[in-house]
Protein backbone atom coordinates (compact mmCIF):
# COMPACT_ATOMS: atom_id res chain seq x y z
CA UNK A 1 0.00 0.00 0.00
CA UNK A 2 1.61 3.24 -1.05
CA UNK A 3 1.01 6.79 -2.25
CA UNK A 4 3.98 8.07 -4.27
CA UNK A 5 4.62 11.73 -5.11
CA UNK A 6 2.08 12.59 -7.79
CA UNK A 7 2.96 13.92 -11.23
CA UNK A 8 1.93 17.50 -10.49
CA UNK A 9 2.98 20.63 -12.39
CA UNK A 10 3.95 22.50 -9.23
CA UNK A 11 7.09 21.13 -7.57
CA UNK A 12 6.70 19.86 -4.01
CA UNK A 13 9.30 19.91 -1.27
CA UNK A 14 9.40 16.09 -1.13
CA UNK A 15 10.14 15.90 -4.87
CA UNK A 16 7.93 14.87 -7.76
CA UNK A 17 8.85 13.66 -11.24
CA UNK A 18 7.51 15.51 -14.29
CA UNK A 19 4.74 13.94 -16.37
CA UNK A 20 7.03 13.11 -19.30
CA UNK A 21 9.16 10.76 -17.21
CA UNK A 22 6.72 9.79 -14.48
CA UNK A 23 5.23 6.58 -15.89
CA UNK A 24 8.62 4.97 -16.56
CA UNK A 25 9.95 6.22 -13.21
CA UNK A 26 7.14 4.59 -11.24
CA UNK A 27 7.28 1.44 -13.36
CA UNK A 28 10.83 0.81 -12.12
CA UNK A 29 9.42 0.42 -8.62
CA UNK A 30 6.52 -1.70 -9.85
CA UNK A 31 8.89 -4.23 -11.45
CA UNK A 32 10.61 -4.68 -8.08
CA UNK A 33 7.28 -5.03 -6.27
CA UNK A 34 6.25 -7.78 -8.68
CA UNK A 35 9.36 -9.80 -7.74
CA UNK A 36 8.57 -9.80 -3.99
CA UNK A 37 4.76 -9.86 -3.98
CA UNK A 38 3.25 -13.16 -2.87
CA UNK A 39 0.97 -15.05 -5.23
CA UNK A 40 -2.06 -14.08 -3.12
CA UNK A 41 -0.77 -10.60 -2.35
CA UNK A 42 -1.99 -7.18 -3.48
CA UNK A 43 -0.39 -3.90 -4.52
CA UNK A 44 -2.60 -0.88 -3.77
CA UNK A 45 -1.55 2.41 -5.39
CA UNK A 46 -3.08 5.81 -4.56
CA UNK A 47 -2.69 8.41 -7.33
CA UNK A 48 -4.07 11.91 -7.57
CA UNK A 49 -5.12 13.41 -10.88
CA UNK A 50 -3.35 16.25 -12.69
CA UNK A 51 -3.76 18.68 -15.56
CA UNK A 52 -1.55 19.22 -18.59
CA UNK A 53 0.80 22.17 -18.26
CA UNK A 54 -0.90 25.47 -19.05
CA UNK A 55 -4.15 23.85 -20.20
CA UNK A 56 -7.49 23.02 -18.56
CA UNK A 57 -7.08 19.50 -19.94
CA UNK A 58 -6.62 16.46 -17.73
CA UNK A 59 -3.41 14.47 -17.86
CA UNK A 60 -3.72 10.77 -18.63
CA UNK A 61 -0.65 9.80 -16.62
CA UNK A 62 -2.50 7.76 -14.00
CA UNK A 63 -4.32 5.78 -16.71
CA UNK A 64 -1.06 5.23 -18.59
CA UNK A 65 0.34 3.78 -15.37
CA UNK A 66 -2.62 1.41 -15.16
CA UNK A 67 -2.09 0.17 -18.73
CA UNK A 68 1.69 -0.17 -18.38
CA UNK A 69 1.46 -2.06 -15.08
CA UNK A 70 -1.05 -4.54 -16.49
CA UNK A 71 0.07 -4.98 -20.10
CA UNK A 72 3.85 -4.75 -19.66
CA UNK A 73 4.64 -5.71 -16.06
CA UNK A 74 1.94 -8.33 -15.70
CA UNK A 75 -0.21 -7.07 -12.83
CA UNK A 76 -3.93 -7.84 -12.75
CA UNK A 77 -6.38 -5.01 -12.05
CA UNK A 78 -8.42 -6.56 -9.25
CA UNK A 79 -10.58 -3.44 -8.86
CA UNK A 80 -10.41 0.33 -9.15
CA UNK A 81 -11.34 2.48 -6.16
CA UNK A 82 -12.00 6.19 -5.88
CA UNK A 83 -11.06 8.09 -2.75
CA UNK A 84 -13.40 11.04 -2.32
CA UNK A 85 -11.87 13.63 0.00
CA UNK A 86 -14.61 16.20 0.79
CA UNK A 87 -12.12 18.44 2.60
CA UNK A 88 -9.76 18.79 -0.36
CA UNK A 89 -9.00 22.38 -1.33
CA UNK A 90 -10.03 23.67 -4.79
CA UNK A 91 -7.34 23.17 -7.41
CA UNK A 92 -5.83 24.00 -9.79
CA UNK A 93 -6.33 27.64 -8.83
CA UNK A 94 -6.13 28.98 -12.39
CA UNK A 95 -9.03 26.89 -13.75
CA UNK A 96 -11.16 26.44 -10.64
CA UNK A 97 -10.79 29.61 -8.56
CA UNK A 98 -9.80 32.30 -11.05
CA UNK A 99 -11.43 31.45 -14.35
CA UNK A 100 -14.08 29.18 -12.83
CA UNK A 101 -14.21 26.84 -15.80
CA UNK A 102 -13.51 23.58 -13.94
CA UNK A 103 -14.92 21.99 -10.80
CA UNK A 104 -12.94 21.11 -7.69
CA UNK A 105 -10.90 17.92 -8.06
CA UNK A 106 -11.83 15.85 -4.99
CA UNK A 107 -11.19 12.26 -6.07
CA UNK A 108 -8.02 10.17 -6.27
CA UNK A 109 -7.86 6.96 -8.26
CA UNK A 110 -6.72 3.93 -6.29
CA UNK A 111 -5.64 0.94 -8.34
CA UNK A 112 -5.82 -2.45 -6.61
CA UNK A 113 -3.31 -4.65 -8.44
CA UNK A 114 -2.56 -8.33 -7.85
CA UNK A 115 -0.31 -11.08 -9.20
CA UNK A 116 -3.09 -13.62 -9.58
CA UNK A 117 -6.75 -13.64 -10.54
CA UNK A 118 -7.72 -14.48 -6.96
CA UNK A 119 -5.70 -12.42 -4.46
CA UNK A 120 -6.49 -12.72 -0.78
CA UNK A 121 -9.49 -10.55 0.13
CA UNK A 122 -12.39 -10.66 2.58
CA UNK A 123 -15.08 -7.99 2.35
CA UNK A 124 -16.52 -9.19 5.69
CA UNK A 125 -13.60 -7.42 7.36
CA UNK A 126 -14.63 -4.00 6.02
CA UNK A 127 -18.42 -3.99 6.30
CA UNK A 128 -19.96 -0.57 6.88
CA UNK A 129 -22.90 0.35 9.14
CA UNK A 130 -26.37 -0.20 7.73
CA UNK A 131 -28.38 2.85 6.72
CA UNK A 132 -31.32 3.83 8.93
CA UNK A 133 -33.67 2.59 6.22
CA UNK A 134 -31.95 -0.79 6.13
CA UNK A 135 -32.15 -1.05 9.91
CA UNK A 136 -35.92 -0.61 9.68
CA UNK A 137 -36.12 -3.30 7.02
CA UNK A 138 -34.14 -5.70 9.18
CA UNK A 139 -36.34 -5.01 12.21
CA UNK A 140 -39.62 -5.43 10.34
CA UNK A 141 -39.16 -6.39 6.72
CA UNK A 142 -42.79 -7.17 5.92
CA UNK A 143 -43.87 -3.76 7.21
CA UNK A 144 -41.48 -1.71 5.07
CA UNK A 145 -40.81 -3.78 1.96
CA UNK A 146 -42.14 -6.73 0.03
CA UNK A 147 -39.48 -8.29 -2.19
CA UNK A 148 -40.31 -8.61 -5.85
CA UNK A 149 -38.61 -9.14 -9.18
CA UNK A 150 -36.58 -6.10 -10.19
CA UNK A 151 -36.89 -4.58 -13.72
CA UNK A 152 -33.35 -5.85 -14.30
CA UNK A 153 -34.57 -9.40 -13.68
CA UNK A 154 -32.84 -9.79 -10.31
CA UNK A 155 -34.82 -11.64 -7.66
CA UNK A 156 -33.84 -10.32 -4.22
CA UNK A 157 -36.52 -12.13 -2.25
CA UNK A 158 -34.15 -14.68 -0.69
CA UNK A 159 -32.06 -13.74 2.37
CA UNK A 160 -32.94 -10.08 1.94
CA UNK A 161 -33.72 -9.49 5.61
CA UNK A 162 -30.68 -11.26 7.05
CA UNK A 163 -28.49 -9.18 9.34
CA UNK A 164 -24.92 -9.82 8.13
CA UNK A 165 -23.32 -7.40 10.56
CA UNK A 166 -23.09 -4.53 8.10
CA UNK A 167 -23.40 -3.50 4.48
CA UNK A 168 -20.92 -4.25 1.71
CA UNK A 169 -18.87 -1.09 1.05
CA UNK A 170 -18.69 0.46 -2.39
CA UNK A 171 -15.52 1.28 -4.30
CA UNK A 172 -16.12 4.97 -3.58
CA UNK A 173 -14.37 5.65 -0.28
CA UNK A 174 -15.48 8.90 1.34
CA UNK A 175 -12.70 9.73 3.78
CA UNK A 176 -11.91 13.34 4.75
CA UNK A 177 -8.25 14.28 5.02
CA UNK A 178 -8.58 16.88 7.73
CA UNK A 179 -6.28 15.62 10.49
CA UNK A 180 -5.30 18.46 12.79
CA UNK A 181 -4.57 17.14 16.28
CA UNK A 182 -3.12 13.63 15.96
CA UNK A 183 -0.30 12.35 18.14
CA UNK A 184 2.08 12.68 15.20
CA UNK A 185 1.19 16.34 14.52
CA UNK A 186 1.21 17.26 18.19
CA UNK A 187 4.61 15.63 18.68
CA UNK A 188 6.05 17.46 15.67
CA UNK A 189 4.74 20.73 17.07
CA UNK A 190 6.18 20.08 20.54
CA UNK A 191 9.58 19.15 19.08
CA UNK A 192 9.55 22.14 16.72
CA UNK A 193 9.78 19.89 13.64
CA UNK A 194 7.87 20.39 10.41
CA UNK A 195 5.39 17.60 9.70
CA UNK A 196 5.13 15.84 6.36
CA UNK A 197 3.10 18.06 3.98
CA UNK A 198 1.22 15.30 2.12
CA UNK A 199 -0.21 12.71 4.50
CA UNK A 200 -3.18 10.53 3.69
CA UNK A 201 -5.68 9.73 6.49
CA UNK A 202 -4.95 6.55 8.46
CA UNK A 203 -8.40 5.12 7.72
CA UNK A 204 -7.48 4.86 4.01
CA UNK A 205 -4.62 2.34 4.32
CA UNK A 206 -6.46 0.72 7.25
CA UNK A 207 -9.37 -0.14 4.94
CA UNK A 208 -7.15 -2.01 2.48
CA UNK A 209 -5.06 -3.61 5.23
CA UNK A 210 -8.17 -5.12 6.82
CA UNK A 211 -9.68 -6.00 3.43
CA UNK A 212 -6.66 -7.65 1.81
CA UNK A 213 -4.53 -9.06 4.64
CA UNK A 214 -4.81 -11.21 7.75
CA UNK A 215 -3.28 -10.56 11.18
CA UNK A 216 0.41 -11.35 11.01
CA UNK A 217 0.72 -10.65 7.27
CA UNK A 218 3.41 -8.26 6.03
CA UNK A 219 2.49 -4.78 4.75
CA UNK A 220 5.01 -2.70 2.78
CA UNK A 221 4.96 1.00 1.91
CA UNK A 222 7.75 2.02 -0.46
CA UNK A 223 6.96 5.78 -0.28
CA UNK A 224 6.21 5.91 3.42
CA UNK A 225 6.50 9.64 4.12
CA UNK A 226 5.38 10.04 7.73
CA UNK A 227 4.52 6.31 7.81
CA UNK A 228 0.74 6.44 8.10
CA UNK A 229 0.60 2.95 6.54
CA UNK A 230 2.93 1.54 9.16
CA UNK A 231 0.81 2.94 11.99
CA UNK A 232 -2.37 1.52 10.41
CA UNK A 233 -0.68 -1.87 10.04
CA UNK A 234 0.51 -1.81 13.65
CA UNK A 235 -2.99 -0.91 14.89
CA UNK A 236 -4.41 -3.88 12.99
CA UNK A 237 -1.90 -6.50 14.10
CA UNK A 238 0.10 -6.73 10.88
CA UNK A 239 3.85 -6.78 10.46
CA UNK A 240 5.14 -3.92 8.35
CA UNK A 241 8.13 -2.38 6.58
CA UNK A 242 8.34 1.27 5.56
CA UNK A 243 10.82 2.76 3.06
CA UNK A 244 11.43 6.50 3.03
CA UNK A 245 14.21 8.36 1.20
CA UNK A 246 14.00 11.56 3.27
CA UNK A 247 15.59 10.86 6.63
CA UNK A 248 13.86 13.83 8.29
CA UNK A 249 10.45 12.34 7.47
CA UNK A 250 11.64 8.95 8.70
CA UNK A 251 12.90 10.40 11.97
CA UNK A 252 9.65 12.23 12.70
CA UNK A 253 7.62 9.10 11.85
CA UNK A 254 8.89 7.56 15.09
CA UNK A 255 6.52 9.91 16.93
CA UNK A 256 3.61 7.75 15.77
CA UNK A 257 4.79 4.88 17.96
CA UNK A 258 5.86 6.43 21.26
CA UNK A 259 3.62 7.57 24.06
CA UNK A 260 5.78 10.36 25.45
CA UNK A 261 5.11 14.02 24.74
CA UNK A 262 8.29 15.14 26.53
CA UNK A 263 10.00 17.72 24.33
CA UNK A 264 13.55 16.66 25.21
CA UNK A 265 12.83 12.97 24.58
CA UNK A 266 11.16 13.66 21.23
CA UNK A 267 14.04 15.84 20.06
CA UNK A 268 16.61 13.27 21.26
CA UNK A 269 14.94 10.44 19.31
CA UNK A 270 14.62 12.62 16.21
CA UNK A 271 18.27 13.70 16.32
CA UNK A 272 19.52 10.17 16.95
CA UNK A 273 17.77 8.89 13.82
CA UNK A 274 19.05 11.86 11.80
CA UNK A 275 22.56 10.95 12.93
CA UNK A 276 22.50 7.86 10.68
CA UNK A 277 22.33 5.51 13.64
CA UNK A 278 20.02 2.56 14.06
CA UNK A 279 17.54 3.05 16.86
CA UNK A 280 15.10 0.63 18.47
CA UNK A 281 11.99 2.00 20.13
CA UNK A 282 9.64 -0.09 22.25
CA UNK A 283 6.03 0.26 21.11
CA UNK A 284 3.95 0.24 24.33
CA UNK A 285 0.72 -0.94 22.69
CA UNK A 286 2.19 -4.19 21.39
CA UNK A 287 5.46 -4.64 23.33
CA UNK A 288 7.27 -4.86 19.98
CA UNK A 289 10.39 -3.09 18.82
CA UNK A 290 10.44 -0.43 16.11
CA UNK A 291 13.76 -0.48 14.28
CA UNK A 292 14.72 2.60 12.30
CA UNK A 293 17.89 2.79 10.23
Amino acid sequence: MTSPPFSLQRAKEYGNVNQKDYVDWLAEFAWKIMTVLSESGSFVLDLGGAYEKGKPIRSLYNYKILIKFCEEIGFKLAEEFFWFNPSKLPSPIEWVNKRKIRTKDSVNTIWWFSRSDFPKANVKNVLVPYSERMKKLLSSGEKYYRPKLRPSGHDISENFNNDNGGAIPSNLLQIPNSESNSKYLNSCKIAGIKSHPARFPKSLPAFFIRFLTDPGDLVLDIFAGSNTTGEAAEDNGRRWIAFEENREYLAASAFRFIESFDEKELIAIYNQILGDRTISIKIPRTERQLNLF
